[in-house]
């Protein structure tokens, strides 16, 4: 019988990549392993086909071979099929699927059953604006498993015992010799009797429910450094939950959400705040009262300032979180427009326009000059 074409064979069109090739080589191989369809010949012999298949077009050289001659560039039996199978790359990984869709791995291959670290916990903890700028100390409660008092860990009652489980002898799987068109494999099950603790507990704890493990509220003590933001992220080592089998302790992170300011923004290390000012400070200069996180500070602004400017005040922003000195603060003035005006003081503004005249607005005159150029009128 003439053989099909290997990309027939796996479902695929000439020039796909690697990656897509062993996807189809694993989707296949999955559905008529000799494992999953037991005493089926025609799901075996479809299962060295896509071996076959598989192992010329996994290959680089072979498929180019293939590609130009056919099954002829590769000795017309795809260099030994299946059957034939020498040892290509990646066979964990290519096989892996299968070998866990069957529960089961190589013999010798790593416990599942020992000792495991616990879990990892998340804290998030909102602060203030000037907490995250200048560091802080917090108790915190924390609810995480801990050791049971009452057993002291067994899960079992007070003056019993957990017995070695029959079934797996305390080891917690159970393994079963497999024949495959690979040769014999040993294939390792967790314990259905003792779901891989390798003991089982008869009377177990009351106030535990035999895990060992209770539910407890713990105060922790932590240090919040000066310069945190938003997102910023603080490890508390073996403070999660507790480990598996003798594991170590998991670890607790602490997520910081800082709460916003009614005054201040941040920019990285720099504050910025916006800060209104009247027209007869801003034509005449003054001396500000700003607010800044040390406090109100005096600061001159020159007469003629205009809204919107901004001023620097060096070193009064938010310390380096890595100790590099700290930003800076800046105050952007926004002058004011009185909205309400009594008769006075609208007939007093008349009299200041006369006198100022237009000749003196040159930022104004300059803008109309532009217009007359651009529109000519």
């Amino acid at each position: 019988m003439a053989k099909r074409d290997y990309y027939e064979v796996l479902g695929l069109e000439k020039g796909v990549d690697e990656q897509a090739i062993k996807r189809a080589y694993r989707k296949l191989a999955m559905q008529y392993h000799p494992d999953k369809n037991p005493g089926n010949k025609e799901a075996e012999e479809k299962f060295k086909e896509i071996n076959e298949a598989y192992e010329v077009l996994s290959d680089a050289n072979k498929r180019t071979r293939y590609d130009q001659f056919g099954h002829a560039g590769v000795g017309g039996n795809g260099d030994g099929g299946f059957e034939g199978y020498s040892g290509y790359g990646g066979f964990d990984d290519i096989f892996g699927d299968i070998f866990d869709m069957f529960g089961g791995g190589f013999s010798g291959g790593r416990r599942r059953n020992g000792p495991q670290k616990g879990a990892d916990l998340k804290y998030e903890l909102g602060i203030t604006f000037e907490e995250a700028a200048f560091g802080v100390e917090k108790d915190i409660n924390v609810s995480r498993h801990e050791s049971c008092n009452t057993c002291s860990g067994t899960g079992a009652k007070p003056g019993t015992s957990k017995k070695t489980c029959s079934k797996c002898n305390g080891s917690g799987e159970v393994r079963y010799a497999q024949r495959t068109p690979l040769g014999q494999f040993v294939n390792v099950k967790t314990c259905d009797v003792c779901h891989g603790e390798g003991s089982i507990t008869e009377t177990p704890c009351k106030d535990c429910g035999g895990t060992g493990k209770v539910m407890k509220d713990k105060k922790i003590h932590i240090k919040i450094p000066a310069g945190v933001d938003t997102g910023s992220v603080i490890p508390l080592r073996g403070q999660g939950e507790p480990g598996i089998k003798g594991g170590p302790t998991g670890d607790l992170y602490i997520v910081l959400r800082v709460k916003p300011h009614e005054i201040f923004q941040r920019d990285g290390t720099d504050v910025i705040c916006e800060m209104p000012i009247t027209f007869v400070q801003a034509a005449l200069g003054d001396e500000l009262v700003v607010p800044t996180l040390d406090g109100r500070i005096k600061y001159k602004i020159p007469e003629g300032t205009q809204s919107g400017t901004i001023f620097r005040m060096k070193g009064k922003g938010i310390p380096s979180l890595r100790g590099y000195g700290r930003g800076d603060h800046y105050v952007k003035v926004v002058v004011e427009i009185p909205k309400k005006l009594n008769d006075k003081q609208k007939e007093l503004l008349k009299q200041f326009a006369d006198e100022m005249g237009e000749d003196v607005h040159e930022q104004r005159k300059t803008f109309f000059d532009k217009v007359k150029d651009v529109f000519g009128i």
